[in-house]
């Protein structure tokens, strides 16, 4: 225990230690500086017999041993000093003033070796001596004053949030394997980001230039690819990501029992793009694929809907549009079942029109409702029903989509063991609502046919995931695991997501993935994944400052892993997130905060080596107009062709409307 008679003791000892130094060094001077003594009469004989027998031990042997012993006394004499601490000395400073004293100590001997008067040599040899050890003794009582670990070198608490990550690297037949290393403390490390269970679905988020797709999407799609997967990519910006999985099949071809073949539809330039109808009516069993077929299309284009469900004026449309496709559907056994003909179909004058579908029995409880506002004369009701459907499908009318989806030169099952596909489909930012529309169809369509059992390992690579609509894509995450069908989505934010698809649909897609990877993201999505990153223990450490000492208090506390402020000053390329894992290969470690680390001079030189993407056909601008009339004529034919075989048959003939 310290006590106040403990601490008076050691100060005299420490005083005492001082003064011994102190008395060497005027040894040493009385020794050396003959002409000084003289000089001040010191030659006493008393003196001088004790200086004597002091250099009998050695003292004064070497001209440095007598200073050395006094310079090591003084120093530890200062190690008990306790100084007033204070906030405005300078570690500099100090060591300058020090590292001066302890030159103006050694050399000051130089002094002795000049010639001439000597007396004044020797004088100047003591006085610099002296300031040199001044100089010391003040930079010792200055060190213990200076407040230590002031200066927070990691102000932003960085070094406290590193945690171990995962460093092996853990491969199946599915994994998607990331390169990274990651901050453990002061140290930095190679890791790996094991996405080893991808048909729990990957979620991709980051801002505009956080390195989704150069980063993490591309490597999935390569990686995919190299191990034998179909694929189908939207393709946002096109042929960005196209491009990378045309050159990734042709290198890797001999990873398939049957080699895929690349399709990719592209409205903007139609050389390029092949040419499949999405309403196949192979493909559609019953009812309740148009039905969802119908719904996609609609509110892909008017995006407004989806969070208007269920509402009269949401719903007749979509029940019309349904009514429409099945009649196609069962009409000679699909023979006009294409979009582009579902809308030139819902264009034809009210009577006609309802006339013709009343002749399908299954659409009957369908149209009915629209049949009874025409008879009974509620025109503004039936405008208010069918009008916003016919204007909102007339926005796809145009020759370049009419020729694309008014024919299939592919099917949509993409992962059929026997004639495997990878398609991808391009989107364009200045067009995307009305082009995202129609692919919205195509995903739904390709979603509910990849989902079956006993199919080829499948991915889905969506970028810019919310500007499409995909109805059921909980579903699919939750379903498509046993059918090996991998799911990857890129999105900006939590917002971009809520804003297009619904609070709760945005937060079922965000709780229901199993690996997630973010970039840079801000506001709600970064306190969502902090808070699902969890805590960790962190180290704490607090100083207390007074006149007479400083104390430090150590702590530890269960802190956030990655709180939201890192996550909004991610760097491009650096990510964080959480990894799953399967049964038979556990991974303890699942969250990461790493640096992807790309060989972004191998990439530069793979890109460069890209071949573009094979033309589909050379095409003149004729057979796509001619196309389109083929189209709007032959609708008008099944109208009058059926109008006609109603009025010659006595039971149909009752279901004609009469124009008002």
């Amino acid at each position: 225990m310290a006590t106040g008679e403990n601490a008076e003791a050691l100060r005299k000892i420490l005083d005492l230690t001082r003064k011994v130094g102190f008395g060497t060094l005027l040894f040493h001077f009385y020794w050396e500086c003959k002409l000084v003594v003289n000089d001040w009469k010191l030659d006493i004989n008393l003196l001088e017999q004790f200086v004597s027998e002091l250099a009998k031990t050695g003292l004064f042997g070497e001209f440095w041993f007598a200073k050395a012993l006094a310079l090591l006394l003084l120093l530890i004499s200062i190690l008990g000093i306790k100084g007033r601490k204070s906030l405005k000395i300078g570690l500099l400073p100090v060591l300058s003033l020090g590292s001066f004293g302890i030159t103006c100590y050694w050399f000051s001997k130089l002094l002795l070796k000049n010639r001439g008067d000597l007396l004044f040599f020797e004088y100047a040899y003591i006085g610099l001596t002296v300031l040199g050890y001044l100089m010391v003794l003040s930079c010792g009582t200055f060190l213990t004053r200076i407040v230590w670990d002031r200066d927070q070198t990691d102000i932003f608490n960085k070094l406290n949030e590193t945690f171990p990550q995962e460093e092996r690297k853990l491969e199946n037949e599915y994994s998607v394997n990331l390169p990274a290393v990651y901050r453990i403390g002061n140290k930095v490390r190679k890791s790996w980001v094991n996405f080893i269970n991808p048909f729990r679905a990957i979620l991709v988020v980051g801002t505009p230039g956080s390195g989704k797709s150069y980063f993490v999407i591309r490597h999935i799609i390569t990686q995919h690819i190299a191990k034998g997967f179909s694929m189908f990519i939207y393709d946002f910006k096109y042929d960005d990501l196209s491009k990378i999985a045309y050159n990734a099949l042709l290198k890797n071809k001999g990873a398939y029992k049957a080699v895929p073949k690349f399709f990719t539809i592209n409205f903007d330039n139609l050389e390029h793009s092949h040419r499949c109808n999405p309403l196949e009516p192979s493909t559609m069993l019953d009812i309740t694929d148009a039905s969802e077929s119908s719904r996609t299309i609609m509110m892909g284009l008017n995006r407004e809907w989806i969070k208007k469900q269920g509402d009269f004026f949401v719903e007749s449309p979509i029940n019309f549009l349904t009514a429409v496709i099945w009649f196609l559907k069962k009409y000679r056994e699909g023979k006009y079942c294409t979009l582009p003909h579902v809308i030139e179909l819902m264009q034809v004058e009210y009577d006609k029109l309802f006339s013709v579908l009343r002749t399908e029995p299954e659409i009957e409880v369908l149209i009915n409702p629209f049949v009874s506002a025409y008879l009974q004369g509620a025109a503004e009701q039936l405008e208010g029903q069918i009008a916003s459907a016919k204007i909102t499908m007339a926005r796809l009318s145009s020759p370049q989509l009419y020729y694309v989806l008014s024919h299939s030169e592919f099917t949509l099952d993409i992962n059929n063991p026997d004639e495997p596909k990878i398609v991808c489909m391009g989107n364009n930012p200045q067009k995307q609502q009305v082009y995202g529309a129609v692919l919205s169809l195509y995903i739904s369509r390709i979603t509910k046919i990849v989902n079956r059992k006993n199919q080829l390992k499948s991915s889905l690579v969506f970028d810019e995931f919310p500007t499409i609509y995909f109805n059921g894509i909980d579903s699919l995450i939750a379903t498509a695991r046993g059918n090996k069908v991998a799911t990857t989505l890129g999105v900006q934010d939590y917002s971009q997501l809520k804003k297009d698809y619904g609070r709760e649909q945005a937060e079922v897609i965000m709780n229901t993935v199993g690996n997630i990877i973010s970039g840079q993201v801000l506001g709600d999505t970064a306190k969502q994944l902090s808070d699902r990153f969890g805590k960790i223990m962190q180290a704490r450490q607090s100083h207390s400052i007074n006149s007479n000492d400083t104390s430090v208090s150590h702590s530890h506390q269960m802190d956030l892993a990655v709180p939201p402020s890192t996550i909004s000053t991610l760097s491009s390329g650096e990510f964080v997130g959480i990894v799953s894992d399967n049964p038979d290969q556990e991974i303890t470690l699942k969250r990461f905060h790493a640096k992807i680390t790309n060989d972004h001079q191998a990439l530069a030189i793979e890109e460069r080596q890209y071949k573009p993407i094979r033309k589909a056909r050379d095409l003149e601008g004729k057979t796509v107009k001619e196309n389109y009339q083929r189209i709007k004529s032959e609708i008008l034919q099944l109208v009058d062709t059926e109008l006609e075989r109603m009025m010659d048959s006595p039971g149909l003939a009752g279901l004609i409307i009469r124009g008002r």
